[in-house]
């Protein structure tokens, strides 16, 4: 059975998918990533162990415009494994300190730091992605399909969806692939190197996977980024953990 595509517009008033060269400030791209695309479709419907989703195609329907945005971010990162003990009742969190005083924190380093944003606004998007299901599900392709399509008509989702980072909230319509406003005449022959996702989609995934880095060179004709399928020469993967 062919996998059908579905179509969601997605729109928002802000968004940064962040290109990962720049280590310090952040800098969107100037539309989705791969990997985001997925993201919006996992938020809404997601079954790891039984599929994947497979992104195919972005238009972008509001030309990009960018913002600077400064912003106050803590500097430290919340443990997982204590994280997952506190979920399990096995013991207290440990907050993250913004800010305070040498007798509070210890020390007189700040816990936050300023960071400069050149964000996106007034994000207007349509994101083409079909189900691929892996080995052994291939026969429940229809029922998930229709799952997705229940879920997605009645706007519900297993949490916000989000342009690129979680604060900027992504509002979403399932809609047909001719519907609404056209692609903006907008041309990109070289947006560099882009990330395409940053763990190994050729097979389930598990929670103790080391990052799997894979890039691609994307074209943007007349509004419109055809995505490579991940099976596809033209994407290269770097196997490795992220730094």
């Amino acid at each position: 059975m062919r996998a059908q595509t579905f179509v969601l517009r997605v729109w928002g008033d802000f968004a940064c998918f962040s290109r990962p060269e720049l280590k310090v400030e952040r800098f969107s791209y100037p539309l989705p990533p791969p990997s985001a695309v997925r993201g919006i479709f996992d938020a809404i419907y997601s079954k790891p162990n039984e599929f994947r989703w497979q992104a195919e195609k972005v238009e972008v329907l509001a030309e990009p415009s960018y913002i600077a945005l400064r912003r106050n971010e803590v500097k430290d990162k919340i443990s997982v494994r204590a994280a997952e003990q506190w979920a399990k009742g096995k013991g207290q969190p440990e907050p993250i300190w913004a800010d305070g005083d040498a007798d509070l924190l210890g020390t007189d380093q700040k816990g936050r730091t300023q960071r400069q944003t050149m964000a996106l606004r007034n994000v207007h998007y349509r994101l083409h992605a079909s189900i691929r299901p892996w080995s052994g599900f291939e026969s429940q392709l229809a029922a998930l399909e229709a799952q997705f399509v229940r879920r997605a008509s009645a706007g519900k989702c297993f949490h916000q969806p989000y342009l690129g980072c979680r604060e900027f909230a992504a509002f979403f319509e399932l809609c047909e692939a001719e519907s609404g406003p056209p692609p903006k005449d907008w041309n990109a022959d070289d947006l560099g190197l882009m990330v395409y996702d940053m763990f190994d989609l050729s097979r389930p995934g598990k929670a103790d996977d080391a990052a799997h880095i894979s890039l691609f060179r994307p074209k943007v004709s007349r509004g419109v980024m055809t995505v490579p399928g991940y099976e596809d020469e033209a994407v290269i993967k770097l196997a490795g953990r992220a730094r």
